[in-house]
């Protein structure tokens, strides 16, 4: 799919006013700003913030939502689910990567970030005027003609959210990250009572997506509120580069959100519902320590690594505390989770979901390599790498789709297989290109993760010696409650032992983010 067409009228030859990413002149605000503490301080800071306001919503929410599914129906949410599946797209594309190449691109001055304004509010306005025009043909799709006046009034979102991207863009590239924490925390505690008082009222399916309105309206108050930005006619030839460099974000975005989802299509295609049920609960089994800890660091990290994007050194150092940190964490639940997997979904789900076992050990080791990889988009972003993770994000889809098909032969194993076998093969191209870029040494990597594997290799030959030798009397929730504590003493005890440092740093980093949030 062709998101862009190449900008033909734009005079090639006409001096574009922002220097390149990679151009050795380029003034890095951000980072000549303040020291390498204050930086540290942001990252640590923001981390918390966003922790501790996403958690305390969450509880609210979460609460919320058990009511108002009990006040709706399945139908309601089926309804909202299938619009959502077309909004996406165009969101990704009315946004058109614009926010992030304000955070990069260090040099913006004020016009241009005028036009980039302008800019987005006219794809905010086309992706709703777009998405009025196809309601009708995707209503007869999915034969649900009231989707048609469903996806016409979420669409609305488009322009609401578009009058907040370059602002929000710009608190984020000043690292005001708990400003940005309280208006993610305020916009889903207004969505979800919302919401609440709607469907009590007896609006049905519209209470979800007046909600979902009201997020958006929120957050583009509330951002606006803290700060603005003036609009301007856009002038393609001042904004070229920025154009080029979101295009590169969005085309990127979009291949990741289709290969990630493929396996979902070909499962559900091929194998069918219940096949598919077990796919998508393993799926969730596995990522929920990836996604709790990696979502965090993603609000904040891109920031950072942009306002250090021309001194190599630093970038390494990040890449290494945050891989190292985040490993230390995410290793021993995931691997944990794939080592119990067999006793936890018969004692926690029971005997009916025992589909779930195969594909979610395999999911969870796949989940180990994800969990290197995500930090890579962005640090790849920021050293004028854009474009090959863009072409690379491409190659994924065309490698991945027809393995996951080929995979489906052999049920949700072989599809998760996939992941495992195949994906890192796609994948090591953005290490390679990424440690090439910062001079990093393959070694220096690997020493940060290292306290993390050798903690997890010999965590799980306790786990499987524990399994051979274990009472099969006994009962099976002793047994798992026993395989997790073995695991859990063994990894800290080979942390204390023989990576004493690097624990008492990850104590550390953790005291320092409740400080930064206290």
């Amino acid at each position: 799919m062709k998101i862009l067409p190449e900008l033909k009228n734009i005079d090639q030859t006409a001096e574009d006013n922002i220097e390149p990413i990679d151009s050795p002149d380029a003034v890095l605000t951000g980072y000549e700003a303040g020291s390498q503490q204050r930086l540290d301080d942001a990252l640590v800071g923001g981390v918390a913030w966003t922790a501790s306001v996403k958690w305390i919503s969450q509880v609210f929410t979460w609460g919320m939502t058990l009511i108002i599914a009990r006040l709706l129906q399945p139908s309601d949410y089926g309804l909202i689910g299938m619009a959502a599946i077309y909004l996406f797209f165009v969101q990704l594309l009315s946004e058109f990567g614009l926010g992030t190449a304000v955070i990069t691109m260090q040099n913006l001055n004020d016009d241009q970030l005028s036009q980039l304004n302008s800019v987005s509010l006219l794809t905010g306005l086309s992706g709703f005027a777009v998405s009025g025009i196809l309601a009708i043909p995707i209503a007869n799709f999915f034969r649900a003609p009231r989707l048609r006046l469903v996806i016409t009034v979420m669409s609305l979102a488009f322009l609401i959210s578009a009058f907040s991207v370059v602002p929000n863009a710009l608190l984020r590239k000043e690292m005001r990250f708990k400003i940005l924490a309280i208006i993610e925390g305020l916009q889903c505690v207004v969505q979800a009572a919302s919401t609440l008082i709607l469907a009590f009222l007896g609006f049905g399916y519209w209470a979800l997506v007046l909600g979902n309105l009201s997020f958006s309206l929120v957050a583009t108050v509330l951002t606006l509120v803290w700060k603005r930005q003036r609009f301007a006619w856009p002038h393609f030839s001042m904004i070229r580069s920025a154009l080029i460099y979101s295009r590169h974000i969005v085309v990127a975005q979009l291949s990741w959100w289709i290969y990630d989802n493929s396996d979902f299509i070909v499962a559900g295609r091929v194998l069918g519902e219940a096949p598919l049920g077990n796919y998508s609960l393993a799926w969730t089994l596995a990522h929920a320590p990836l996604d709790k800890l990696t979502n965090l660091v993603n609000r904040v990290a891109p920031s950072i690594f942009a306002a250090v994007q021309k001194d190599h050194l630093a970038l390494r150092r990040y890449l290494r505390s945050i891989s190292g940190a985040l490993s230390l964490a995410i290793f021993p639940a995931v691997l944990g989770i794939a080592l119990v997997a067999n006793d936890l979904v018969r004692v926690a789900l029971g005997q009916k979901w025992i589909g779930v076992v195969l594909p979610l050990e395999l999911l969870s080791l796949y989940v180990l390599f994800r969990s290197n990889v995500i930090l890579l988009f962005p640090l790849l972003n920021v050293v004028g790498e854009e474009r090959f993770s863009m072409w690379n994000s491409i190659l994924m889809v065309v490698v991945l789709l027809p393995s996951f098909y080929i995979g489906s032969h052999w049920g949700t194993g072989g599809i998760a297989g996939i992941w495992v076998f195949v994906y890192p093969l796609v994948a090591l191209p953005f290490f390679w290109r990424l440690f090439r870029k910062i001079e990093m040494p393959v070694g220096e990597y690997l020493g940060a993760l290292w306290p993390a594997i050798s903690g997890c290799i010999l965590m799980a030959i306790a786990v499987e010696l524990f399994k051979r030798l274990r009472n099969p009397g006994w009962p099976l929730y002793l047994d798992l409650a026993l395989e997790i504590l073995i695991g859990a003493i063994v990894y800290v005890v080979v942390l204390i032992l023989m990576h004493r440092k690097h624990l008492i740093g990850f104590i550390q980093l953790i005291k320092n983010a409740r400080l930064q949030a206290a």
